[in-house]
């Protein structure tokens, strides 16, 4: 059976882009900064995805990735590099301000309250899910929150997860990821020895090599998985 669930939270509870677009938009703004454009914002999304699959293999550090992303993404637009840094403090903050759910992801969770245990893992940082758990009202609703940056590790690092597994009481047979990263939560489950669901709403080819358990296009599908796990 599946007693307990981890959830990913950008891309999967919740709508990542649209908070990412509204955070640059309005970090330009407090900067003083010219207006950027859609097509700028896809080439950002473009750099940070490269910067945080670097992380997940250990090839740089959290705050390499955190400046290090917005310092090449100012060199391609020829702005000042040197604000890179106080940049992303300021995006750090901004990004929970904008709160988009994924699917019907709050009233699911809150219908699977008694069903499963439910717990957050993420490579997020404190500062930017700190705000966003709390102001989408998932934080309250989980029964533990696992971010990298306190656990010690990043996803999908087994040592990540022996640390969940030491809190949590549960046991790794029952347990299940969901996530929409191949290389952070399914390669992360696969290195736990756990269950993965891969969030899969574009219907994307599965170009890695990490085992997907169970696919989805729709979180509410997780209800027809627990019910083949009972």
């Amino acid at each position: 059976m599946i007693s307990a669930i981890l959830w990913d939270v950008d891309g999967t509870l919740l709508n990542f882009l649209a908070a990412e677009k509204a955070a640059i938009r309005a970090c330009f703004h407090e900067f003083g900064l010219r207006e950027v454009t859609d097509g700028e914002i896809e080439r950002y999304s473009e750099i940070n995805k490269r910067y945080w699959e670097r992380l997940e293999r250990g090839e740089i550090t959290k705050p390499e990735v955190l400046v290090g992303r917005f310092r090449e993404f100012f060199e391609a637009l020829q702005l000042n590099p040197a604000l890179a840094e106080p940049f992303n403090d300021a995006y750090q903050l901004s990004l929970g301000d904008t709160i988009v759910y994924c699917d019907d992801s709050l009233p699911l969770v809150d219908s699977l309250r008694g069903r499963v245990k439910q717990y957050v893992v993420s490579n997020g940082t404190i500062v930017a899910q700190t705000k966003k758990l709390a102001l989408s009202g998932l934080g309250e609703r989980m029964d533990g929150i696992f971010l990298s940056e306190e656990v010690g590790f990043e996803k999908p690092a087994a040592a990540f997860f022996d640390r969940v597994f030491e809190k949590i009481g549960v046991a790794r047979g029952e347990c299940l990821i969901v996530g929409d990263s191949l290389t952070s939560d399914i390669l992360g489950g696969n290195n736990a020895g756990i269950r993965t669901c891969w969030y899969n709403p574009a219907g994307n080819a599965n170009g890695t090599g990490a085992r997907v358990d169970y696919e989805i296009r729709s979180l509410n599908e997780i209800w027809r998985i627990l019910e083949e796990n009972q």
